[in-house]
């Protein structure tokens, strides 16, 4: 068969005497493609690279009558949070057979406008908004990572938060801490409002007294632990004594344990640190950083998930306004229990 000429699906599947249909289903890592011996799937891919196969994807789109391209919505691409929720993302788009495009919207209003404008002007099947206030009617399918908002046609994938919080205060208090500093996210992230009223309730059900000088917020819209360097030394520098410290998230746990250091104080024995997230780099810090496990990548599985299900009909998923998943508490190196002396 000549390398110049335009080889087909039907072509390709002839080659292999093999159905157009398990043809697809190999090349495009479908579902189903796991019921279909390895070899044949080798044979498959063998052949495709041999004859040069591209698939077409304009012929694909009218047929089916979609793009079979997705949008995602992030604050920003930075480690931490956005990172894992895309991984899990992508890790199903691909195996779907689906393409998606990334827009940042810096935490701006107007960016956020015009990525939502750009990526259905690219004629994309659904969105997915990752950290997003996302409060817009669109003529397609949202699915929302961490939204709290009820917006009509948006399926959210939330956090139990009260559990979360709960477990750590609860983990700190047995350990013997009474006086627990807080840090508070940015004012622009879905979570923190959420966060810092089960933060709170957490602190009443534990008999741990709340107090505002032992808060801080953190500031600006960069995701870099100088913010929580900051907003640890701005609680430092009130004077009050504490024995450990809640973050907002592990990336301001790790700029919060920096500021301790340079104060004196050591990780864990005079101050127990505990972020939240559980991000990649979090095990391998020093110490490794004890922190609430929000399950980032699987989120990003879910919610691709569901947007792949409302586009192609799939009943049940359209009939999911919200989505909760269930946190985890990893002990590490950064909490202990609380100084005597305290």
């Amino acid at each position: 068969m000549s390398s110049r000429r335009v080889v087909s699906l039907k072509t390709l599947a002839q080659h292999l005497k093999l159905s157009p249909a398990t043809v697809s289903v190999v090349l495009n890592q479908a579902r189903g493609a796991a019921a279909i011996p390895q070899s044949t799937k080798d044979r498959v891919f063998a052949a495709a690279e041999k004859l040069k196969y591209r698939p077409n994807m304009v012929a694909r789109s009218l047929r089916k009558q979609r793009t079979f391209t997705i949008g995602v919505v992030v604050p920003e691409v930075s480690e931490g949070y956005a990172t894992l929720v895309m991984s899990g993302i992508e890790n199903y788009l691909t195996q779907s057979g689906y393409f998606y495009f990334v827009a940042s919207h810096r935490h701006k209003a107007d960016l956020l406008r015009d990525c939502a404008t750009s990526l259905l002007g690219r004629s994309v099947d659904g969105l997915i908004a990752v950290d997003t206030k996302w409060k817009h009617k669109i003529p397609i399918p949202v699915v929302s990572v961490s939204g709290h908002d009820e917006v009509e046609g948006v399926t959210n994938i939330v956090l139990d938060h009260v559990a979360a919080t709960s477990n750590a205060i609860q983990h700190l208090v047995e350990l013997g801490h009474s006086k627990i500093a807080c840090i508070k996210g940015q004012e622009f992230s879905t979570d923190t409002e959420v966060r810092w009223q089960a933060v709170q309730k957490a602190c009443a059900k534990w008999k741990v007294p709340f107090d505002p000088d032992l808060t801080a917020q953190l500031r600006g819209d960069s995701s870099s632990p100088q913010m929580g360097h900051l907003a640890t030394q701005s609680i430092i520098a009130k004077g009050k004594p504490f024995t450990a410290l809640f973050a907002f998230n592990d990336i301001s746990a790790i700029g919060a344990i920096r500021a301790l250091r340079e104060s004196g104080l050591r990780v864990p024995q005079d101050v127990s640190v505990v972020g939240f997230d559980d991000i990649l780099s979090a095990a391998f810090q020093n110490p490794s950083l004890t922190t609430v496990r929000q399950p980032l990548q699987r989120m990003g599985e879910i919610a691709a998930e569901f947007i792949v299900g409302r586009i192609e009909n799939v009943s049940n998923k359209a009939e999911m306004k919200a989505i909760i998943v269930e946190p985890e508490l990893m002990v590490r190196e950064s909490s202990g229990p609380a100084p005597l002396n305290a």
